[in-house]
């Protein structure tokens, strides 16, 4: 039996969550997360790994409640994060390239996240959260604790946004704090009046550690927010804004290794009518001028990192189901580096040019570190200490042509069968948000659990899809219950014809915009036997005011836009069983959208709670989570109830649901 034969197995399994490197590659580190002894929560550590494939994975760290985000700074020295307690905030580590024990570096009452330290010298920099009204450190600490003491939690707001995902956004915004590897200068405020600039915020840091470059944002008529890049210098925290498009929001800033110019991601700011389009650009200082890199290029770069000799930058993409490293250098056709079925996350380029050291993924393998040759794109896996379980089936693609003459594919996962095995019923599963692919390994949405109970499942990639071009994204732009699902059906089409699929079992799930689509599925036909839907879109008008970030949404969803794509305006036509899943938590897709859509399947939907209540629909509701499942046992109770509730209405099998809901 196989970790995806039983749930508790597969919720227990080590995985990689982050990868950190020295310049020149003598050293680096996994992150790998595993259950903590009351199998309640995950616990991260840190794992040292050989780059050249010849020593087993060694583990470094071993705090009680685990070590995250390591840096490795030009000595070599590991710096970490670690907490005392829950209830402390994370301080900065650092433990000695020469030996020796682990000590605190760093540390502010209000804790430190995401550092970043300068190729040379001894500056670092990271965000910590400071209040408004406080003029120094001892005020803000004497506030902090006198919001604690009196038990007060409120947070007056001059603007948007005023949540992100799962938390409240204040009083205490994130500001930039300019430090020193080797404790000789304290911690210094580089941006006092940042109040909620630095939200989210992506930074890098020269090579000398003079100057960060960051994304600062900027409040705008009706509600509106968008990003510049500003450049701080970290003695004297003066700041300057070097690039200003009134028509775009600019990220993942990176400083060239010379420190004359910055690449970035140019996102442009979309419309009711035209999608936005992502491209890679470059500022130079000397100049002041702005570059479009790669121009005609039709994917969208993320997270470009410098080559060392500065001649150009790795980004990757998605690319037809993939998200491979792409070589972009100026003149030139971007190149792919790597052309296996991976997503690569965590790229770092090695001093001397020659190598890539990388996370990889894909629904064949979950994330793992890779070596890549920087001149042919050979990948060599390196050792993690974590042994793989076999896959309980096989992975094949499948596509078609649709009337417009655009070409849908996805991924199909079928069970381990022998020749005389009866067709497997299909699970479509569609993916979130909406600008996304199936292509890359979760351990929160993975098919090979619905596999390994004898399921097919089909990973699409609709219109909206990343990786297939921009006219790609611009055909569901605006139009969400038109070629998305019309692409859906399409695909679904195709792999029900298989000859080892049983079209006569199917249904239909997804989370977030999957789980909008699952909405629209389930009141546009009634061919499928069961809908799961996760964290889902129920009324647009509803959705697009109370999300996390309106004035992302108002962008594309007009007030037309919503009338014409919302699912609920169609909760008559459903008459397919559906079970709705929702976390409390989720300020993305507020819980609003599962309470309405709840309520309106019991009372108007075409399958309604009968005169007694009985109801074939489920809400599975979890009062603690966001827009994921992230305790490990809330994820157990997940798979368990969607497993259970598909057996009964697509196998036509009576599963209990899990003993600990009290059913």
């Amino acid at each position: 039996m196989s970790m995806y034969d039983d749930v508790d197995e597969y919720i227990g399994a080590r995985r990689v969550t982050g990868l950190a490197a020295t310049h020149d590659f003598s050293r680096a580190v996994i992150v790998i997360a595993a259950l903590d002894d009351s199998r309640t929560e995950y616990r991260t550590s840190l794992w040292e790994i050989d780059v050249d494939g010849g020593s087993p994975a060694r583990r470094l760290t071993h705090g009680e409640l685990g070590e995250s985000a390591p840096v490795f700074t030009p000595a070599g020295d590991l710096l970490f994060f670690r907490r005392s307690s829950k209830d402390d905030p994370a301080r900065l580590w650092i433990l000695p390239a020469s030996g020796g024990e682990a000590r605190v570096l760093e540390t502010r009452s209000a804790g430190l996240s995401e550092i970043r330290n300068a190729r040379s010298g001894h500056g670092l920099v990271g965000f910590s959260p400071v209040f408004g009204s406080s003029s120094t450190d001892e005020e803000d600490d004497a506030l902090r604790t006198e919001r604690k003491a009196n038990k007060v939690d409120a947070i007056l707001h001059t603007g948007v946004p005023v949540r992100f995902w799962d938390h409240d956004l204040g009083p205490a915004t994130p500001h930039l704090f300019a430090g020193s590897t080797d404790g000789t200068t304290g911690l210094r405020d580089v941006t006092p009046d940042a109040a909620g600039a630095l939200h989210e915020a992506s930074f890098d840091v020269s090579g000398d550690g003079s100057f960060v470059v960051s994304t600062w944002a900027v409040p705008g008529a009706l509600a509106t927010v968008r990003t510049v890049l500003v450049r701080i210098d970290t003695e004297t925290g003066e700041r300057a804004t070097i690039v200003d498009d009134v028509d775009a929001d600019l990220g993942a800033p990176a400083i060239s290794p010379d420190g004359a110019s910055v690449m970035f991601v140019r996102e442009s700011l979309s419309t009711p009518e035209d999608a936005p389009r992502m491209t890679l650009q470059r500022f130079d200082f000397g100049t002041s001028s702005v570059i479009d890199v790669a121009p005609g290029w039709d994917r969208w770069p993320i997270d470009p990192v410098w080559l060392s000799d500065g001649s150009g930058v790795l980004v990757t993409a998605d690319d037809d189901g993939r998200s491979p490293i792409f070589v972009v250098r100026e003149g030139a056709e971007p190149r792919r580096l790597t052309n296996t079925n991976d997503a690569y996350t965590h790229v770092h380029v090695s001093s001397d040019g020659t190598r890539v050291l990388a996370l990889a993924a894909s629904y064949l393998a979950a994330p793992h570190p890779v070596s890549i040759d920087l001149s042919d794109g050979t990948v060599v896996d390196l050792d993690t200490a974590i042994e793989h379980c076999p896959l309980p089936g096989t992975l094949t693609e499948i596509d078609t042509v649709v009337d417009d003459g655009s070409r849908i594919r996805g991924w199909l996962a079928l069970p381990d069968a022998s020749p005389d095995a009866a067709p497997a019923p299909l699970l479509l599963w569609v993916h979130g948000g909406p600008l996304g692919s199936w292509n890359t390994w979760s351990w929160r949405w993975n098919p090979w659990l619905m596999v390994a109970r004898g399921y097919a499942v089909l990973l699409p990639d609709p219109a909206l899809s990343t990786g297939y071009g921009q006219e790609f994204v611009q055909r569901g732009w605006g139009a969400w219950g038109k070629a998305p699902f019309t692409d859906l059906m399409a695909l679904t089409d195709v792999a029900a014809a298989r000859e080892d699929i049983d079209q006569t079992r199917t249904a239909a799930m997804g989370g977030s915009f999957g789980g909008y689509m699952a909405n629209w599925i389930a009141g546009h036909t009634d061919r499928f036997d069961a809908i799961v839907t996760h964290a889902s879109l129920w009324a647009l008008d509803q959705f697009g005011p109370t999300t996390d970030a309106p004035y992302y949404w108002a962008r594309e969803m007009s007030p037309e836009m919503a009338v014409e794509n919302s699912p609920h305006l169609f909760v008559a036509d459903i008459a397919t069983p559906m079970l709705v899943i929702h976390g409390d938590k989720d300020y993305r897709v507020p819980i609003g959208e599962g309470l309405r859509l709840w309520y309106e399947l019991l009372s108007e939907s075409g399958l309604p709670a009968d005169d007694e209540g009985n109801t074939e629909h489920r809400f599975l509701y979890f009062p603690a989570e966001n827009h994921w499942i992230l305790s490990p046992q809330h994820a157990k109770v997940w798979y368990e109830v969607v497993l259970a509730f598909l057996a009964e209405h697509v196998l036509g099998e009576r599963v209990s649901m899990p003993r600990i809901l009290g059913h």
